[in-house]
């Protein structure tokens, strides 16, 4: 994406085509060989559909997971997010478990309830798309079909038989014949072969609330130091009210996009465009309200920062390997933040770019942080 930035067309004006993907495919095959030789523990891919342009390409992190778990040797392959509502979870159920055994227990299971309309409504689900009412409705739709579908995948997951009835599901249907009798219950095969993790996307105080509550791991977005620990603190306090003791940094991630350079000005000169785009192509979800505004006013749904906003309110870290070291280190040691998932690939960046930035972050920034990768 040369033309990536403020300054070229807009996301929904850009169309890629198959050989386009294809080439997607083999650059994440080869970042996957290149973290595997580098020492990252786990890749993590992102499900979309239909997006002709070329952001989000991999509808399936299951299944492409598991063909990179067969050209890497040690790297685990983790789901950011599988998007639940727009599957079966039966489906979801059978394909983790299925992965899970074939990799030899190197895939990690991440849930989320999706933010594209064309996607959910085209998949048979429902997403919000906006701060109006009527999105307010369809989330709650979407929350119910997830919290149903969790319900159920665990349930298929880690008892002989089960069965689910409620309001979006009910398993077995009613009334199926079988060789003489009923259907009554159900059997997943084949079941997981170890107990699996359930990271989730929260972004919200619902969603906080229910993760804690029924133990699901957290994949929280960088909003900032005190902003994090806000929502750091408070996950860690609802999950010990509902009995689960996570201390100060089990049990969470932080998700947060960076950009290494040897100095301030290389890292923003090679970020700028990516990071643009980026924002572009994500503000019309509300991906950035959590801005704060030097004005104080309120943040617009569809907030667009620049790349000196980003890194003055510590949102990315955009800068020198000293710089982006130091902004993970106050994330640590202020927030209690010990597992990072790093977003190098914002639009844009080219397969040597990305190699650098890998290359980069495991031999200089993490080793800042006394973290030796391999």
């Amino acid at each position: 994406m040369p033309d990536a930035g403020y300054g070229g067309p807009a996301p929904t004006d850009r169309r890629y085509d198959n050989p386009d993907f294809l080439a997607c495919y083999d650059n994440l095959t080869h970042w996957a060989k290149t973290m595997d030789r580098l020492g990252y523990d786990t890749m993590w891919l992102t499900e979309h559909h239909f997006q002709y342009e070329g952001y989000e390409v991999t509808p399936n992190l299951i299944l492409f997971g598991l063909h990179l778990a067969k050209e890497t040797q040690r790297l685990r392959l983790g789901q950011m997010f599988n998007v639940v509502p727009q599957w079966h979870p039966l489906r979801l159920a059978e394909d983790a478990a299925m992965a899970q055994i074939l990799t030899g227990d190197r895939m990690q299971f991440g849930v989320g309830r999706g933010t594209v309309p064309r996607e959910a409504q085209s998949l048979g689900g429902v997403v919000a798309s906006g701060d109006n009412e009527m999105s307010a409705e369809l989330d709650r739709v979407n929350r119910e079909i997830f919290e149903e579908s969790m319900e159920i995948i665990k349930a298929a997951w880690w008892n002989e038989r089960f069965s689910f009835t409620g309001k979006h599901f009910v398993l077995p249907p009613p009334g199926i014949p079988d060789r003489g009798s009923f259907v009554t219950d159900l059997t997943l095969v084949p079941k997981p072969i170890a107990p699996i993790d359930i990271w989730q996307a929260v972004t919200s105080p619902p969603t906080l609330d229910y993760a804690a509550r029924v133990g699901h791991h957290a994949v929280m977005p960088a909003r900032g130091i005190e902003g994090t620990k806000k929502w750091w603190n408070s996950f860690g306090d609802k999950a010990a009210e509902a009995g689960w003791d996570i201390g100060q940094s089990d049990a969470r991630c932080l998700a947060i996009n960076i950009h290494v350079g040897r100095t301030t000005a290389e890292a923003h000169a090679g970020g700028r465009n990516a990071h643009d785009e980026w924002i572009k192509f994500l503000s019309p979800y509300g991906r950035f309200k959590h801005y704060s505004m030097a004005d104080g006013s309120e943040t617009p749904f569809d907030h667009k920062p620049s790349l000196e906003d980003s890194v003055a309110q510590d949102m990315m870290a955009i800068g020198s390997v000293e710089e982006v070291a130091d902004i993970l280190g106050r994330y640590r040691s202020e927030v209690g933040v010990e597992h990072f998932v790093l977003f190098f690939d914002m639009p844009g960046l080219t397969l040597g770019q990305m190699d650098e930035q890998l290359e980069l972050a495991a031999t200089e920034v993490l080793p800042r942080l006394g973290i030796t990768l391999g």
